[in-house]
């Protein structure tokens, strides 16, 4: 399948010939639609040439829908137009870079600076390509996410043969963590490779930052900092949809309103959908229904492909026709009614693997977060914060016995509720005034130049 991107010439034109450096805001799926919103409306305030590069892989109304919720879509100045499976978009976003890079040919003078986001396969391949088809690094928006585990070895089993949800509490709060990267894929693989091609790498916490220290990325070079702490730019996004643009997710799901102490579940990574672990992920929320508890199941296209696969969708539409206490949705189109949902006090608890809801949820205190995955890239929130806590799919019994724990125990779900937030504020415009001053600096630099050797530089010459 070919690259068969799409340029917006007048909406490209009139931010190349503003100045000599323009910032290229890279987007591709949900979450990069509203974590890199507030960089956009930064730069628009300040009056820094910007535009969005749009890769194309959430087009639909539904999945795409932030591009217009964030108010994205006259930024568009390329379309990239990517499709497929990951082999498929990989051929296609380099092919359509190289395309991408030539068009901009057309402004020798100007400067294009991408800014890539978080760990989508686009934060990896994006920069890549630029690289390759410039001799140019790209910015690198919450950059550093690097999965870590508590040690489970300190944890002992029930008599039923699974981990003690207390103890297990007590090892992620109070014990020891190391660094684990086989998970979630292919989103660790992709951040750690985008990091490779980055010039500036903005890291939401300090934690961050040491783990791109540790990979050998210089925190500064000659006293020019490379790896600045910045916060996380969803706190930006949260505020933005403050006011949930006049509709109400009470108005779309009145049950939310009328029952109390809702347990949201969305699931959709792909180790999760893997046999036994999702099993125990809807056999544990099933349990839960049973319990009395609110549940509302929120089903995306990879979670309904599963669903149907392992023979549990009828069972849950049957559940929700029969029980008052669950509500099987599909995923919410507004960004906005998540957020005002969590804050409402309706929702006690997000039971979801997602990356973003974890930081989301450390911002949001109404809301506790538990997390179905055996390690995460968010670990800050887990033994810093004290926001999150991981409830590993080992069972449907061990699933239960966990969300009960810490839901009905009062010290956990207020340790929950109440921790400090650690994202910060105004993150886009820190990003933005950040790169404005260094609007004159070099885009990529050789070793002896890092090394302050530059009367080496020489003249450039076409063949590198």
């Amino acid at each position: 399948m070919d690259a068969d991107p799409t340029f917006y010439d007048d909406r490209l034109a009139a931010e190349m010939d503003r100045g000599e450096f323009v910032l290229a805001v890279v987007t591709a799926t949900k979450p990069d639609f509203y974590k890199q919103a507030p960089v956009v409306a930064a730069a628009r305030e300040r009056g820094l040439p910007c535009f969005v590069v749009h890769t194309g892989q959430h087009y639909d109304d539904l999945l795409g829908h932030g591009l217009e919720e964030y108010d994205l879509e006259p930024a568009i100045a390329a379309d990239l137009g990517i499709r497929g499976d990951l082999s498929e978009k990989t051929a296609q976003t380099m092919l359509a870079v190289k395309q991408l890079a030539d068009r901009l040919d057309e402004w020798p003078d100007t400067t294009v600076l991408p800014l890539v986001h978080g760990d989508t396969h686009a934060a990896a391949i994006f920069p890549q390509a630029w690289l390759f088809a410039t001799n140019q690094q790209v910015a690198h928006n919450e950059a550093g996410l690097r999965a870590m585990a508590p040690d489970y070895d300190a944890v002992p089993d029930t008599d039923e043969g699974y981990p003690d949800p207390a103890a297990l509490v007590d090892a992620q709060w109070d014990g020891e963590w190391s660094v684990d990267r086989t998970e979630p894929f292919p989103e660790q693989y992709d951040t750690f490779v985008g990091s490779a091609a980055a010039r500036y790498q903005f890291a939401p916490v300090e934690l961050n930052r040491e783990h791109l220290e540790s990979e050998g990325y210089p925190r500064e070079v000659d006293g020019d900092e490379r790896v600045p702490v910045v916060g996380n730019s969803v706190v930006d996004a949260i505020d933005m949809k403050a006011d949930h643009d006049g509709e109400s997710v009470f108005d779309v799901y009145p049950v939310l309103e009328a029952r109390d102490d809702w347990v949201r579940v969305d699931i959709h990574r792909r180790a999760n959908l893997l046999p036994g672990r999702f099993r125990a992920l809807v056999e544990g929320v099933i349990a839960l229904v049973e319990d009395g508890y609110n549940v509302n199941f929120v089903e995306l296209t990879a979670t309904r492909h599963a669903l149907e696969r392992h023979g549990y969708r009828d069972r849950l539409q049957r559940l929700a026709d029969e029980r008052e206490n669950f509500l099987f949705t599909g995923l919410w189109k507004k960004h906005a009614h998540v957020y005002e949902f969590l804050r409402s006090g309706q929702c006690l608890a997000e039971f979801t693997d997602s990356g973003s809801m974890q930081e989301e949820l450390n911002y949001i205190d109404e809301a506790c977060c538990l997390t179905a995955r055996f390690n995460t890239d968010r670990p800050e929130t887990v033994f810093d914060a004290e926001t999150n806590l991981l409830v590993p799919p080992v069972s449907g019994e061990f699933v239960h016995e966990t969300v009960t724990h810490a839901l009905e125990t009062d010290a956990v779900r207020e340790r929950l509720q109440s921790g400090p937030d650690l994202y910060g504020e105004d993150v886009g415009e820190r990003i933005v005034d950040y790169l404005a001053e260094r609007r004159d600096a070099d885009v990529f630099e050789w070793s002896h130049e890092r090394q302050g050797f530059d009367d080496l530089d020489g003249q450039s010459v076409d063949y590198l």
